[in-house]
């Protein structure tokens, strides 16, 4: 399994300089976050990728629309993947809107505002992300899928702070 930051946001920009939050929420990929995706679609050519699980935040699904596109494979939306909700880059945007933004995108299982009504705690934060990794380490695909998700998710299973567009390997994914 292939763990990916999604491309650059505004939030990202901003916050990375100012550590304090910009108020933009659910961004889309900036100008360099879109040419990421492109790099990491490059990245993962050859790679075997069959499918490709993706947050449900605009920035994931960007990313991933662009890698999928580029490798001919599916995207599936996995709230499982989605950030901490703890800044307001992780106020999601409406399964409705969602669907109409994408609509070769299935988004039938999200409730119509999936992401929390608060803050998310560390341990509730934690025990999703044990949850995802113990569904893929028991799944066949899991080698060959490629998990577009957020910094948050990529630290609790690799304990790795990575910075946006950034690839690492979970070979064999955690069990």
């Amino acid at each position: 399994m292939i763990l990916i930051r999604h491309g650059q946001t505004i939030f990202n920009v901003v916050f990375s300089v100012t550590r304090i939050d910009p108020g933009v929420p659910d961004p889309l990929l900036t100008s360099r976050g879109r040419h990421q995706a492109r790099d990491i679609a490059a990245a993962l050519a050859g790679e075997g990728i069959e499918r490709i699980l993706a947050s449900p935040y605009r920035r994931a699904i960007q990313t991933a629309d662009t890698v999928a596109r580029a490798l001919g494979v599916p995207v599936t939306v996995d709230p499982d993947v989605r950030e901490r909700f703890s800044f307001s880059c992780d106020l999601g945007t409406r399964r409705t809107e969602l669907a109409r933004a994408w609509p070769e995108y299935e988004f039938g299982h999200l409730e119509e505002r999936w992401w929390p009504a608060s803050e998310e705690s560390e341990a509730s934060f934690e025990r999703r992300c044990a949850r995802f990794a113990a569904r893929i380490a028991g799944d066949p695909a899991g080698p060959r899928t490629a998990v577009i998700t957020h910094w948050g998710v990529i630290r609790a299973l690799t304990g790795e702070r990575v910075t946006n567009g950034t690839l690492v390997r979970l070979d064999p994914p955690p069990r």
